[in-house]
C-alpha cells in the first residue's frame, strides 16, 4: 500500500493557509477570493495526482475517478467559518501551525484535513491497481458554513452522487442529524440611540458584543423623541459596578464591550455568549428589557425540553444588531431540533406566545436505519481498523449528507479526541490524520469493489 501521510500532512498545511472565509463576491467568485482559491487548490491537486477534474463557476468543484452505474459521492467543502477573536489562539489561525503532533488553525478539522485524507485514500486505492465498479466523485462545496448555494447550483449543473459520505462530522458514523432553523426575531426598544452588535455567523457561538451611543448624543442636553411623541434626555449610562460584575471593557466614547469564547452552533454549552452578558447589561442601566434573555437564554418557552433518541433541541443566538435609529433589536437564533419533530412544532412554541419570526434557512434533519447497508459498511470498516466496537450515532452538526438521495456523516473527529470545530485553537492531530487515512482508504474500496 503506498503511504501518502507525509504528503497528506503537508497539503493540508497548505490549504488551512488559504483563508477561505467567504467574501463578498468577485465577478466569477461568488464566494470571494479565498474560497475560489481553496476550491482551485483542491482541483489542481487532484489533476496532478491523475484524476478528471471539473470546477463548476466557483460555485463548486468534483475529482472524478472510475466508471459504473452507481456513483459514490464524497462530500466536502473548503470555505471555512471566521477565525474570531485572533488573541484567543495560541496560533494564527491561519498559519497551519505544527505542535505537539497536531496543526492548529482555522478549518483543519472542519472540513481541509478530511477533503485531502479522502483524495489521498483515492489515490492510493489508484496506485494499488484497485479498478471501482462504480463512479467516484468527490465533490468539493463552497458555501457549506453560510448557505448552501454550493449544493444548489451543482444539482442545475450536474447530477448528483446515489448514495455516499460526507468526511464532515464524527466517528464511528452518524445515523441521524437533527434539523437546523435559522431564525430571526425583532424585538421593539425606545433605546433608539444604542447600538448593539455582536456575532458574525448564526451557527458560532457568540464571543464579542458591543453596545453604545454615539459620542454626540452623551451629552445630558439632547433630546429625543419617542415613538409616543414623547421627549426624554438620552444616555447609556456606564455602570462602574456592572462593568466589573460582567467584566466588561469600556472605551472612552462609552462603548461596552463583552467578550466570550466561540463554540459550535450546535453545541452551545462548550461556548460564552457574549451576547448574554450585554443583555445582561443593558438590563441593569435600564437600556432594555428582560425578553430576549427570557426567551432565548433562559428558555422560558421550554423549546430546550423537546427531545428524542437523537437529543435535545438546542438554542444559539449567534448574532445581535441595532444600529443607531433603528425601532427594533434583531436577533438571529441557531436551532436545532430533534430529528423525530417536525419544524411546525418548534415554530409553534413561538406563534402560540406571539413571537413573530423570519425564517432565514430550514434543513429538515436526517435520518438513516442503523440497519441500512451504507451504516453497516461503513461502521464495519470504522470497527475492524480501530478494533473499536462502536455504534451509530446521532449529532447536532448539519453536513452534506442531506444533499445527497441517501447519504450520512462518517468522520473525522475521533472518539477520543474533544471536538474543536468553530472554536479557538482548532487542529486535527497526526495521529487523527494517519487513522482517518486508513479508515477512507478501507470504505471507499468496500462501497466500490
Amino acid at each position: 500500500m503506498s503511504d501518502y501521510f507525509n504528503e497528506i500532512t503537508e497539503k493540508v498545511k497548505e490549504l488551512v493557509r488559504i483563508n477561505s472565509v467567504e467574501a463578498p463576491a468577485l465577478p466569477g467568485k461568488p464566494f470571494g477570493e479565498g474560497v475560489a482559491e481553496a476550491l482551485h487548490y483542491m482541483l489542481e491537486l487532484g489533476k496532478s495526482l491523475g484524476f478528471k477534474t471539473t470546477n463548476y463557476d466557483n460555485y463548486v468543484g468534483e475529482i472524478e475517478w472510475g466508471e459504473g452505474e452507481k456513483t459514490l459521492g464524497i462530500l466536502c467543502h473548503v470555505d471555512v467559518v471566521p477565525a474570531g477573536k485572533t488573541e484567543a489562539w495560541k496560533h494564527p489561525p491561519f498559519s497551519a501551525t505544527e505542535e505537539d503532533g497536531k496543526i492548529y488553525g482555522r478549518g483543519t478539522m472542519d472540513d481541509k484535513a478530511p477533503a485531502v485524507i479522502c483524495l489521498y485514500a483515492m489515490k492510493t486505492l489508484m496506485d494499488e491497481g484497485f479498478v471501482p465498479k462504480q463512479k467516484i466523485k468527490l465533490i468539493l462545496g463552497c458555501d457549506e458554513e453560510s448557505g448552501w448555494q454550493c449544493m444548489a447550483h451543482y444539482k442545475k449543473v450536474a447530477k448528483m452522487p446515489d448514495y455516499g459520505f460526507s468526511p464532515d462530522g464524527s466517528f464511528p458514523v452518524i445515523y441521524a442529524e437533527k434539523g437546523i432553523l435559522h431564525l430571526k426575531f425583532d424585538f421593539f426598544t425606545n433605546s433608539f440611540l444604542s447600538i448593539i452588535k455582536g456575532g458574525e455567523r448564526p451557527n458560532m457561538v457568540c464571543d464579542e458584543c458591543y453596545a453604545y451611543a454615539p459620542i454626540p448624543y452623551h451629552a445630558e442636553s439632547f433630546r429625543m423623541t419617542l415613538a409616543d411623541g414623547k421627549k426624554q434626555n438620552y444616555i447609556l449610562p456606564v455602570s462602574k459596578l456592572l462593568v466589573r460584575q460582567f467584566g466588561l471593557d469600556v472605551r472612552a466614547d462609552g462603548t461596552v464591550k463583552a467578550t466570550g469564547k466561540s463554540a459550535h452552533g450546535s453545541m452551545p454549552e462548550k461556548g460564552e455568549n457574549a451576547i448574554l452578558t450585554i443583555l445582561k447589561y443593558l438590563e441593569g442601566v435600564g437600556a432594555v428589557g428582560p425578553e430576549i434573555r427570557e426567551i432565548f437564554f433562559d428558555d422560558a418557552l421550554g423549546l430546550t425540553k423537546l427531545h428524542d433518541e437523537t437529543g435535545y433541541l438546542t438554542m444559539c443566538p449567534g448574532i445581535i444588531d441595532k444600529g443607531e435609529f433603528d425601532k427594533f433589536i434583531s436577533l438571529t437564533v441557531d436551532i436545532r431540533y430533534p430529528a423525530s419533530l417536525k419544524k411546525e412544532e418548534v415554530l409553534d412554541k413561538f406563534i402560540r406566545n406571539g413571537i413573530k419570526y423570519t425564517v432565514l434557512e430550514h434543513q429538515p434533519p436526517l435520518y438513516v436505519k442503523k440497519n441500512d447497508p451504507l451504516i453497516k459498511t461503513l461502521l464495519g470498516v470504522y470497527n475492524e481498523v480501530t478494533g473499536r466496537t462502536s455504534r451509530p450515532i446521532a449529532i447536532g452538526g448539519g453536513t452534506y449528507a442531506r444533499a445527497l438521495p441517501l447519504g450520512v456523516a462518517f468522520g473525522p473527529e475521533p472518539e477520543d479526541e474533544e471536538a474543536t470545530v468553530h472554536e479557538p485553537n482548532e487542529y486535527i492531530s497526526l495521529k487523527c490524520i494517519k487513522e482517518t487515512y486508513g479508515i477512507y482508504t478501507e470504505a471507499i474500496k468496500k462501497l466500490t469493489e
